[in-house]
């Protein structure tokens, strides 16, 4: 009888072990998931925060004034404007170029 209750106690110790270790590594778990989570709303924070900086760079006025500061352009205006004509004889090209009035 004795054999049997140092095998019950035996298991009962091991049970408890095994439960102890389980919570553990579930409370684990839960807490880097926790942060996972807390990370990906951080992610979403920045997305949505990228999106609202894309579009406040993207405003037509802000590209105007960047096309005139930064890369020396200037409006169209009629006494800047060349107008390319054929000769008489020639034949025009079938699509014109982009911006090139016949």
């Amino acid at each position: 009888m004795t054999k049997f209750n140092a095998i019950l106690l035996l298991t009962v110790i091991l049970s408890a072990l095994f439960l102890v270790r389980n919570q553990y590594e579930s409370r684990r778990l839960f807490a880097e998931l926790d942060k996972v989570r807390a990370g990906s709303r951080q992610l979403e924070i920045d997305h949505d925060r990228l999106l609202v900086q894309r579009q406040a760079q993207a405003t037509p006025l802000r590209v105007e004034k960047l096309a005139k500061d930064q890369l020396q352009m200037r409006s169209v205006t009629p006494a800047i404007t060349q107008y390319v004509t054929y000769p008489a004889g020639a034949l025009a090209p079938s699509t014109p170029a982009v911006g090139v009035r016949p």
